[in-house]
């Protein structure tokens, strides 16, 4: 295969996999390609390259069912025709996987928030356009926009505050899909949310009861970073 010009990052990385972890994990590969995938968990998060759920969360091969999209985003239920790709991800993680949990992770310096904050300030912006791909999918910020209303300080303060909502949002969203809210209503269905710094690796989440985030493992955090959060 020398002639194909494969990213040699990847395969130095395979390399790495063959001669490291698949060893040490080998039965629970052979296990999951004879039993299938039952996964707990469902992570929504964003296609950053800099918030791998899986190395956040230190996950195994099958413990989590991961999907990620433009700044971690869950459309309302709307059956028809066009493509979802979100919406199909969700429905087989739920209904075929019959996760416990499904987790909406956002995260700090989210390009898909600040790119929609930016349009929002100049709908002519290109390339992220209104009638573009990426355009019309951060329409969807457009509900947490409302809520948390015009910005009175910086662009890139009110995007923070924006992808906080966006969480909230989306698991309004989720809510909206009819089996979600009648599994979460049975108590076979749990919903989180969640918000990740990038800089200071700390972990929100979202205590539905007050709309507060709170951290995660502070202390573990406090005694590996020996500071306060960051973001």
């Amino acid at each position: 295969m020398d002639d194909v010009k494969f990213p040699e990052r990847l395969t130095e990385g395979y390399e790495h996999f063959l001669k490291g972890r698949f060893p040490h994990e080998r039965e629970r590969y052979e296990e999951l390609a004879r039993q299938g995938q039952s996964p707990e968990i469902l992570l929504i998060g964003c296609c950053d390259s800099r918030v791998s759920p899986e190395l956040i969360f230190d996950a195994g091969p099958g413990e989590m069912f991961v999907l990620r999209n433009v700044a971690n985003l869950v459309p309302p239920y709307k059956p028809n025709d066009d493509y979802h790709g979100t919406s199909a991800a969700i429905e087989f993680a739920v209904m075929g996987l019959k996760v416990k949990h499904v987790v909406v992770m956002g995260h700090a310096q989210c390009g898909g928030v600040k790119a929609f904050a930016e349009m929002r300030r100049d709908p002519y912006m290109r390339p992220l356009a209104p009638g573009d791909f990426i355009g019309r999918w951060i329409k969807l910020l457009g509900t947490a926009a409302e809520k948390i209303g015009e910005p009175t300080e910086p662009l890139t303060s009110w995007s923070e505050r924006l992808a906080w909502e966006s969480i909230r949002q989306s698991l309004a969203n989720l809510r909206s899909f009819p089996y979600i809210a009648t599994l979460e209503s049975r108590g076979w269905l749990t919903l989180h949310g969640a918000y990740f710094g990038v800089a200071g690796g700390e972990l929100m989440v979202l205590d539905e009861k007050d709309g507060v985030f709170r951290q995660a493992c502070a202390e573990a955090h406090k005694e590996a970073f020996g500071q306060t959060p960051r973001f």
